[in-house]
């Protein structure tokens, strides 16, 4: 199944979180923080978007930064994806 986001819509997939600190501590899962980080995996196609003309910044393959609790999370095909605004998109990482 393909999920194809509207209007100025980004579907997003958590990268995973470290299991280590720098240090080499092993972290429980109760003690990850929810990433933040994650990969675009499908872009909506901007348009008139609330009166506004809105111009897609980001690709599909991209690593990028959102907010903390951004967005809606769906499950499709027993993956877990997450449907954000763009404007809910902080950062791409290079």
């Amino acid at each position: 199944m393909t999920v194809k986001p509207l209007g100025d819509r980004v579907v997003i997939k958590n990268v995973e979180a470290e299991e280590t600190t720098k240090s080499g501590l092993i972290l429980t899962s109760a003690a990850k923080e929810k990433p933040q980080m994650a990969m675009v995996i499908a872009v909506g196609p901007g348009g008139n978007v609330d009166g506004k003309e809105v111009k897609m910044q980001v690709t599909v393959g991209q690593k990028v930064i959102y907010s903390k609790y951004a967005g809606t999370e769906v499950k499709v095909d027993g993956e877990e994806m997450i449907i954000v605004r763009q404007n809910d998109i902080l950062a791409v990482v290079e």
